[in-house]
């Protein structure tokens, strides 16, 4: 059984609430990363932060990213994967939720991610076109 955790990309970081988008974007340049997750105090996850939303939600908007926090971005309820799950399952919650990253995590720790690039990589042609359907042609319809 193919697992979350064999998929996964290892490595990944948190970028704590407090922190502003600015420093964000550093993080994200010296990890070369597009997306972060965000955790509360408690190193729980409460959202992921993505360049896009920094752009668009951000800078698109007029607002300075050196006051602005990776909290303030945190939207809705974050969806995340425990490392032992099967890889059905990572597909069905990025399908369910259309969502192209997911945080991965052990024993309440965030140990890494799965994107887009990593179902390339680990899945086969026919899983993978369906995954890239349910995401993609639903959230261009909507």
């Amino acid at each position: 059984m193919t697992t979350a955790g064999d998929i996964m990309h290892r490595g990944a970081q948190w970028i704590p609430a407090h922190e502003t988008l600015d420093r964000a974007a550093q993080l994200m340049r010296e990890l070369n990363v597009g997306a972060l997750p965000i955790s509360d105090e408690n190193e729980r996850l409460c959202g992921i932060l993505t360049d896009r939303d920094i752009v668009v939600g951000c800078v698109a908007m007029g607002h300075d990213p050196a006051r602005v926090t990776a909290g303030d971005m945190a939207h809705g309820t974050p969806r995340w994967i425990e490392s032992d799950a099967d890889v059905g399952e990572v597909l069905q919650e990025m399908k369910g939720h259309q969502i192209r990253r997911l945080p991965v995590i052990e024993d309440k720790r965030l140990v890494g991610m799965i994107s887009e690039a990593d179902l390339a990589q680990h899945l086969g042609e026919d899983q993978l076109a369906d995954w890239v359907e349910s995401v993609y042609a639903r959230s261009a319809t909507s």
